[in-house]
């Protein structure tokens, strides 16, 4: 009796299930399935994220600035900001060994952080000997954001992070190129407050490239200012009395 009991429960001979037995193990699975996606559908934003703040910024009050002081006729005409690179400099950390390359990884976990995406490693393209270096090691990091990240970065940097500049008295206003892209750095990480600075070991500066469809320097520098960029005013007086 037992063994018919137990062959009943199992099904016919051969192990394969019966009709009944497939059909509630599909409803079972749809069940389970509807469940997942009502959970989903709970736990997911009820309304998309709202874009960066700095395109409203831009379109609103830059574009409109830049247009009246230039006299463009054409919108497309209109510089804009295209991409910022972000670059650490990691050379003596490439020839140090075992310490220095973990802290090469120490500062790629702080640039990640800082930059919202993982940096990319920059290797050496040839060998110099009078610095120990072969080619192939690891001499720094370099991220390039552009889109949202890209947005959201600058309103950080300008609004953050440039405060926290230790006597911070502007930026340089000669920092561009005759492409108009503009180039600055800071000192330190722990400028950006996403940066623990109690876990910090070691103090690591960055250069930051802030690429423009600019023409020349007048025009990046007026697209800067317009995002708030603090520039120094004394510049060209300073030279001049050097």
């Amino acid at each position: 009796m037992a063994k018919e009991e137990k062959q009943q429960q199992k099904g016919p001979k051969g192990g394969k299930p019966s009709a009944e037995e497939i059909a509630a193990r599909k409803a079972a699975k749809r069940k389970a399935e509807a469940q997942e996606d009502s959970g989903a559908e709970e736990t997911a934003p009820s309304t998309p994220a709202p874009p960066p703040r700095l395109i409203e910024h831009y379109k609103t009050k830059v574009t409109p600035a830049l247009k009246e002081k230039f006299g463009y006729t054409n919108p497309m005409a209109i510089p804009r900001l295209e991409k910022i690179v972000i670059s650490m400099g990691l050379g003596k950390y490439g020839t140090a060994g075992g310490e220095g390359k973990a802290k090469i990884e120490q500062a790629e976990k702080e640039l990640s952080v800082i930059a919202g995406q993982k940096p990319l490693r920059t290797k050496a393209k040839k060998s110099v000997a009078n610095f120990k270096l072969r080619e192939g090691m690891d001499v720094g990091l370099k991220v390039t954001l552009r889109g949202n990240r890209m947005w959201e970065f600058l309103d950080r940097m300008i609004t953050l992070a440039i405060p926290r500049v230790k006597d911070f008295r502007g930026l340089s206003p000669g920092g561009f190129d005759k492409n108009g892209n503009y180039n600055f750095g800071f000192t330190e990480q722990t400028v950006f407050p996403e940066v623990d600075a109690a876990a910090v070991t070691f103090q690591q500066g960055m250069n930051i490239t802030m690429v423009m469809t600019a023409r020349n320097a007048d025009e990046g520098r007026e697209l800067l200012k317009g995002f708030g960029f603090p520039f120094r005013t004394d510049e060209k007086e300073t030279t001049g009395r050097r």
